[in-house]
């Protein structure tokens, strides 16, 4: 891989097929942030209880848990780019759908609806990974994926902050309005994008099972593919996150109905933290996979250190700068992990790689989050759980430091 950075502004000036499948991406993503802080704003309005955001996370990370694997065996044997649209088309339909929920007695009906839009999620964040490499040059890799996920914690900065907003101000539905919208137009985008999918030239001859074991062998051989694969499920081990910044956002520093507003001011500095985190530690190296491999370890210890900085903030403000450092490290391990990844992965098996990758990530993250509100609903205080989070952070980081930092 070449050492010499590619010039983000360069990419999508002049890669048409990268740029389409970015502009999806700022809209669709822009608008899940408006469902995703109405709905941290709505369920405990609803139940009186932090339990629900927990178990709202849960019915977020679990159904790709579950549905993940085989979503991408079948991701690798689709049209990668058709994937993407039919996920699209059904979570918007499912958005609507949240429009006619407003009874405590109809909560039950949020968490299936949520069920059900993350295992349309399940195919679309595989088939995206898995193309890109498609789409843009070997040295380009790491450029995509960093205004990737620039772009992301960019639509977490906006969309939470607007989100939050929409929400306290306007009401849920606006926001719910607003996400099903987006993620209709990501259709029309990526419908647009023109890309040759190499891994549809040699139909396969194995079943659905035999493509998922031909991945999970490809890792059992592999053993720096597979601690690439498990490093974003290492880091959502502090997933628990999600609730955390909830937490401190409405018993902390409340401000909006609910909180909704600080909410979507701690999240927004999530947003940010990510974005400008690959950009400054980018700035500090190569850009080389030896330079990633070295930084995926010391990126766990800079979350470590933003979220034991967190209950030390006497002020909103502060407490916004913690998180931004600690999604500094998020951000760029999120980046790393996955260029290494296309890097060293061969294309017909990216899809299941991914999918699987995702799955591991999504449960950690599941299984933290609803522990996280279980110890807060037993009395946890913020400060407490957000020092948990920074020791969750830290152990396998100081263990990613030694594996992949020699």
């Amino acid at each position: 891989m070449s050492s010499h950075p590619v010039g983000y502004l360069s990419l999508l000036r002049t890669n048409t097929p990268f740029r389409r499948l970015w502009y999806g991406q700022i809209v669709s993503q822009l608008g899940d942030w408006f469902d995703s802080i109405a709905l941290y704003a709505l369920l405990p309005r609803l139940t009186g209880s932090e339990q629900s955001v927990g178990l709202l996370l849960l019915a977020q990370f679990i159904p790709t848990a579950i549905a993940g694997p085989l979503a991408g065996v079948i991701v690798d044997r689709l049209p990668r780019k058709l994937a993407m649209i039919g996920s699209d088309i059904g979570r918007a339909l499912l958005v609507l759908a949240l429009l006619f929920i407003h009874d405590p007695s109809q909560v039950w009906m949020i968490y299936s609806i949520v069920v059900l839009k993350f295992t349309f999620s399940a195919f679309f964040d595989p088939a995206r990974s898995a193309i890109l490499p498609a789409l843009v040059k070997r040295e380009e890799l790491v450029a995509a994926n960093t205004i990737s996920s620039a772009t992301w914690s960019a639509m977490l900065a906006v969309g939470a902050a607007l989100g939050g907003v929409v929400a306290g101000v306007f009401g849920t539905d606006v926001a719910f309005a607003i996400d099903a919208a987006s993620f209709a137009l990501s259709a029309v985008l990526i419908a647009s994008v023109r890309v040759r999918e190499t891994h549809m030239d040699t139909p396969t001859q194995t079943n659905h099972l035999q493509d998922l074991r031909a991945g999970v062998a490809y890792l059992a051989h592999d053993r720096d593919a597979l601690v690439l694969t498990i490093c974003k499920a290492l880091w959502s081990l502090g997933g628990g996150i999600l609730v955390v910044l909830t937490i401190f956002g409405r018993g902390v520093f409340p401000m909006g109905e609910g909180g909704a507003l600080s909410i979507g001011l701690l999240y927004a500095a999530r947003g940010v933290g990510a974005g400008i985190g690959p950009v400054i530690i980018g700035a500090l190296g190569d850009q080389s996979e030896r330079f990633m491999r070295r930084m995926m370890g010391l990126c766990f210890l800079i979350s470590a250190l933003g979220y034991a900085l967190l209950p030390a903030a006497p002020v909103l403000a502060l407490a916004a700068l913690a998180v931004m450092l600690a999604h500094c490290g998020g951000g760029t391990q999120w980046v790393y992990g996955t260029a290494l990844l296309q890097l060293r992965l061969p294309d017909a098996i990216q899809g299941r790689i991914f999918a699987i990758e995702l799955a591991l990530l999504t449960l950690t993250s599941g299984v933290s989050s609803y522990g996280t509100s279980l110890l807060a609903d037993m009395g946890w205080s913020p400060a407490s759980l957000s020092l948990l989070m920074a020791a969750l952070f830290a152990l396998p980081g100081l263990w990613l430091w030694r594996r992949l930092g020699r």
